[in-house]
């Protein structure tokens, strides 16, 4: 195994740091502990901010994405107090003007608009250069419809929240995120009428993240109607009323053990996760059905999940609509393969923190790959891959899956592994723990 000190070269912006991602020839075998989940934890935290009483987080996320939705409840009046990974909100009798920095959080972003429309002042948004471009009309022009005077169509953005929200019907198009829905859903029991939202459009991503939503806005007491056919209607209605305060004990993120369960599958090696959950509405639980398709073995047991990978990984056909943030972890494990693999269902993916779909094609074939883009997704042919500089684009996952290629491909230097704090601010001391031996990750 092999690493070597972060390299930084001068850009037009100043100095880029390269991080040399560590080579093995061996099976990874380990065992790696993880923080909590960056989706619960955010909705968490909105929903304590607005319930009738405090709260506490028992396992949150502390990361940058998590620490800048702490931050923000904060400047608009919630008090919460606590550190590392236990924490009390108390809600504020008001809520209050303030300026909000997203950072590249979707959940910010697109989650704490309706929440600010119940503010007395107004509430200004901004954040990174690169999340000006994440499409938000889609949440600012549903408020608008509900009453919500708004300035601005995405970053930087002003709420000029007057106290209350009419609520009402009110008819989206969330293809271009599940998030737009999930945060008309997380304050709609403050607004005067509740909501009903209506999905007009095209197809749905991610469902899995509404029906987090959904589950946490119940456990909260709050009347949630959702369809049971989403195929056949997709409608959710939000009755006014308290949002009752919960104690949340958050899930490890089962996203952010994908790369570490891809470790094993690419090495032939093992991988345990403890405190997999038995039944969850996280997306990275899907990982284990697709390690399994590509030839790994995945078992949980007493809590563990146990990943063990083949001698050769197959490659895969597979529809990544309802889980497309394990998109770049999926594209790693296919360009390690011994057949093609075919990504679909996800065009949603052109508006994440980058056009992941262009990233992920561009920067594997930088490294030898035959990636090419269709309407829909990724056709990735497995080739022999050499190193070269792998670009980051400030996007948490896509340097997690330059890591998971150095694994087998010498060579291969990630730019700005830092961005990796956006979900796992200790990505590399417990990449580095898994491979060095340094007792069981953490």
């Amino acid at each position: 195994m092999t690493t070597r000190m972060p390299e930084a070269v001068m850009s037009e912006d100043g100095p880029v740091s390269f991080w040399p991602a560590p080579h093995t020839e061996q099976p990874v075998h380990a065992t790696v502990t993880l923080p909590g989940s960056k989706s619960i934890t955010n909705r968490a935290l909105i929903l304590a901010a607005l319930a009738d009483r405090p709260s506490t987080l028992t396992g949150a996320l502390r990361s940058r994405d998590t620490n800048l939705m702490i931050a923000a409840l904060r400047s608009m009046g919630a008090e919460i107090t606590g550190d590392a990974d236990t924490l009390t909100v108390t809600p504020a009798a008001t809520l209050g003007s303030a300026t909000v920095d997203c950072g590249l959080a979707g959940t910010i972003m697109r989650f704490l608009p309706p929440a600010a429309a119940l503010a007395h002042g107004d509430v200004a948004f901004f954040g990174d250069e690169q999340a000006r471009s994440r499409p938000l009309n889609t949440i600012l022009d549903a408020l608008r419809s509900l009453g919500v005077e708004i300035d601005g169509n995405s970053l930087p953005f002003v709420v000029h929240g007057n106290g209350s929200l009419r609520g009402g019907p009110v008819t989206i198009d969330a293809s271009g995120s599940s998030q737009f829905v999930s945060g008309l859903l997380l304050s709609a029991a403050r607004f005067v009428q509740g909501v009903t939202v209506r999905h007009q459009g095209g197809q749905l991503p991610s469902m899995p993240h509404i029906e987090m939503t959904v589950q946490m806005l119940r456990q909260a007491d709050v009347r949630v109607d959702a369809p049971e056919d989403v195929r056949a209607e997709q409608v959710w209605t939000v009755e006014p009323g308290p949002i009752h305060a919960v104690d949340w004990e958050i899930e490890p993120d089962l996203s952010n053990a994908t790369p570490f369960l891809a470790a094993a599958a690419v090495t032939g090696g093992q991988m345990v996760i403890p405190h997999w959950p038995q039944l969850t509405t996280q997306p990275g639980d899907v990982i284990r059905e697709i390690l399994v398709r590509m030839g790994a073995e995945a078992r949980r047991f007493d809590g563990r999940l146990t990943v063990r990978g083949p001698e050769r990984l197959a490659g895969i056909d597979i529809d990544l609509h309802d889980v497309g943030e394990l998109t770049p972890t999926v594209a790693a494990l296919a360009a390690l393969a011994d057949s093609p693999s075919r990504l679909r269902g996800i065009a949603h993916l052109r508006g994440h923190e980058t056009d992941r779909l262009a990233a992920l094609s561009t920067e594997i074939n930088r490294l030898g790959g035959k990636v090419t883009e269709t309407e829909d997704g990724l056709h990735i042919v497995p080739t022999e891959l050499h190193g070269g500089r792998w670009h980051s684009y400030a996007d948490h996952r896509m340097a997690t899956a330059g890591a998971i290629l150095g694994l087998r491909v010498p060579g291969v230097e990630i730019e700005d592994i830092g961005t990796t704090a956006k979900t796992l601010p200790n990505f590399v001391s417990l990449w580095e723990a898994m491979l060095f031996g340094e007792g069981a990750a953490r």
